[in-house]
């Protein structure tokens, strides 16, 4: 059978390569054609085109880019009818997920799949009424979830487990550096390490990393190393680290936060990935304006916290700080409280331990693909 994915940014490439491998155990005959990142391209198929020609966020950056956007939307939807796939997999990516799967839901037959569910709990919520007309199954990887779509909005979908946790398992079962040898190889000395982990996207990173590598260069016992995100050039990370002494590191997230001490994270999907691998952090996120959108969050956010951490735990587990809070003072004071051993640590790592038992330990991509292909079978 055949399968069209569409994802935005690099988790989603990362989530739907596990997802490719386990469609292609339920189905070996499985042809994928994709707008993806290089771990999808691993798997096999025809990538048409790379996340990174999407992943514009924020309303200044979407309007520059937007001829760019609406060219990619219209010949996806035109590359979608030309090869009729037996599935639309969407991954993600709402803006322009939500679109495909109105044009493809209006002007074909073909089913629409959502892998990684919007997050209208957050703001948006009246996409709700997209997501019934437009998808025909969606596939959940956040417990509470359940209760908004199925309680709330009387839509039922499918949990199936989180696949950061899935991925996290993973690697931690096969990885065997050890810590003097990661140092090695990255020319590290041996004080212990703050990871900065400063988002996917131009934007996040020019937003966050330079108060991040000020804030924690206050601390002279600890050295900075940076995990730079896949399909970012090394030349826009040189205009924030310069001459600095931060240490940079490609495509080896999960083995950096193996050995952190403590991390500086964008909100996002590498907040639960750094809760996992029970490094303490600081959730930071920049904003355009960030006066008026910290007096505008409580009016236009639908939950009490921005970081997967926080929402999973639903209590305050890391400390956000986001736009109107997010300073270099603001994030010293954090690193002054979790960087020596005691009662903040401590209690944030009993939060990680909730996270993990209330996330699980299914395998949400084979999951997924058993009823994907069941239900396209039918």
């Amino acid at each position: 059978m055949k399968y069209y994915l569409i994802v935005g940014e690099a988790s989603g490439d990362l989530h739907a390569s596990h997802l490719m491998k386990a469609l292609l155990k339920e189905d070996p005959t499985a042809e994928f054609r994709f707008f993806g990142g290089d771990l999808m391209s691993a798997v096999g198929g025809t990538r048409v085109r790379h996340y990174r020609d999407l992943a514009y966020m924020g309303i200044i950056a979407v309007l520059l880019h937007l001829r760019t956007i609406l060219r990619n939307m219209a010949f996806c939807k035109r590359d979608i009818v030309e090869w009729q796939p037996d599935v639309v997999i969407l991954v993600d990516y709402p803006g322009f997920n939500l679109k495909i799967a109105k044009f493809v839901h209006n002007n074909t037959h073909i089913p629409v799949y959502y892998y990684i569910s919007p997050k209208i709990w957050a703001w948006k919520e009246y996409r709700i009424k997209e997501i019934k007309r437009n998808v025909d199954e969606l596939f959940s990887i956040l417990p509470f979830e359940v209760p908004f779509f199925e309680q709330k909005h009387h839509y039922p979908i499918h949990y199936v487990g989180n696949p950061t946790a899935e991925e996290v398992r993973q690697f931690q079962a096969t990885y065997n550096v050890d810590d003097a040898s990661f140092r090695r190889q990255h020319g590290l000395d041996a004080r212990p390490i703050i990871a900065l982990l400063a988002g996917s996207r131009k934007q996040e990173i020019a937003g966050t990393l330079p108060q991040m590598i000020a804030a924690a260069q206050r601390f002279a016992d600890y050295q900075l190393v940076l995990a730079a995100a896949p399909g970012i050039a090394p030349e826009f990370y040189n205009q924030f680290v310069g001459s600095s002494d931060v240490r940079v590191v490609r495509g080896e997230t999960y083995a950096l936060l193996s050995h952190a001490h403590t991390a500086l994270v964008t909100s996002g999907t590498a907040t639960l990935e750094t809760a996992l691998f029970h490094v303490p952090q600081v959730v930071c996120y920049n904003t355009a304006l960030p006066k008026l959108v910290g007096l505008l969050r409580p009016l236009v956010l639908k939950v009490k916290y921005v970081s997967l951490v926080n929402l999973i735990a639903d209590r305050k587990v890391v400390p956000e700080l986001v736009a109107n809070t997010f300073s270099e003072a603001n994030v010293a004071e954090q690193l002054t409280r979790l960087l020596p051993a005691g009662e903040p640590r401590q209690q944030m790592l009993a939060g990680y331990e909730e996270v993990w038992q209330k996330i699980g330990a299914d395998s949400p991509s084979e999951r997924t693909a058993k009823e994907i292909v069941l239900k396209i079978k039918r």
